[in-house]
C-alpha cells in the first residue's frame, strides 16, 4: 500500500475568521501553510449559512491551492452544485448533511437514493472531477455506491473514533469490511470524521488501501497547542 494522503480540512480557520469578523486568520494562509508544512490536499465544506467556510473562500483557494483541492458538501442544495461546476477541483465529497447540522453526521443511503445520486455523479464525471460518496461501513451502501458509478467512498468514521478509546479492535470491524469490499468492487477508499493522534494510527495500519484521509477539528485543536507545522507532521507520522 503506498502512502495515505493527508487532506487538511480549514473550516476551522474560518470559523475563527468569522467570529470576530476581518481577515485574521488568512484562509488562503492557511491552505498554503498547510501544503508547505506536508499536506497532501486541501478540503473545505461550505454549507448554506457560511457559517464557516464562504462561497467567495473557494474561489480564491482554487486559485492557488497546488495540492488535490477537495470540495465537501450536499449536492440537494442547487447553489452547492453550481459551485463545483464552476471551480472544478479535483475531487468532490458528496455528503447528505441537513443544512441545519451542526456537522456531518450520517452516511448515504446509496440505495433509496440510486437514481438522484447516478444521475450527480455523471454530472461531475463529465467535468472530470472525482467523485466521492460519503458512507457508513455497511456493506450495501458499499455496493449502492459502485452501483451509482462513484469513484471513491469516504468512510464517515465516528463511530470507529468513539469505539475506539475503549474497544480498538471491536471498533474496526465493519470498517475493515467495508474496505475490502469496496476494493474488491473497484472503489478508492477515504476516510474522515473525527480522526485524531489518538485513533489515526492503528486506523491506518489496518484499513486495506486507504488513499486519503480528510482531518480538521482534532488537527486546528491540536495546531492550538503544537503549531499547525507540528501537527501536521504529526499527522502524517501516523501514517509512515
Amino acid at each position: 500500500m503506498g502512502q495515505t494522503r493527508l487532506s487538511v480540512n480549514i473550516n476551522k480557520f474560518a470559523t475563527l475568521r468569522n467570529a470576530r469578523g476581518g481577515n485574521n486568520p488568512d484562509i488562503i494562509k492557511a491552505a498554503l501553510d498547510a501544503e508547505k508544512f506536508g499536506a497532501q490536499g486541501i478540503t473545505v465544506h461550505p454549507r448554506p449559512d457560511e457559517r464557516h467556510i464562504r462561497y467567495n473562500d473557494v474561489r480564491e483557494l482554487k486559485k492557488v491551492v497546488t495540492t488535490e483541492f477537495n470540495i465537501e458538501g450536499n449536492p440537494m442544495e442547487k447553489r452547492f452544485m453550481d459551485l463545483v461546476m464552476e471551480v472544478v477541483p479535483d475531487q468532490v465529497t458528496l455528503v447528505p448533511d441537513a443544512s441545519s447540522a451542526l456537522t456531518s453526521n450520517q452516511g448515504w443511503d446509496t440505495e433509496r437514493h440510486a437514481h438522484y445520486l447516478k444521475d450527480i455523479v455523471a454530472e461531475f464525471k463529465k467535468a472530470n472531477i472525482r467523485v466521492s460518496l460519503f458512507v457508513d461501513p455497511i456493506l450495501p451502501m458499499i455496493e449502492g455506491a459502485k452501483a451509482v458509478n462513484a469513484d471513491r467512498i469516504e468512510l464517515y468514521t465516528e463511530a470507529y473514533a468513539h469505539q475506539y478509546p475503549t474497544n480498538p479492535k471491536k471498533a474496526l470491524i465493519d470498517y475493515k469490511d467495508a474496505a475490502i469490499r469496496a476494493s474488491e468492487l473497484g472503489l478508492g477508499i477515504n476516510a474522515g470524521h473525527d480522526l485524531s493522534l489518538e485513533n489515526l494510527r492503528y486506523f491506518h495500519e489496518n484499513i486495506p488501501n486507504l488513499l486519503e484521509v480528510s482531518i480538521g477539528h482534532a488537527l486546528i485543536c491540536d495546531a492550538l497547542y503544537m503549531g499547525l507545522e507540528n501537527t501536521i507532521k504529526a499527522y502524517l507520522d501516523c501514517m509512515r
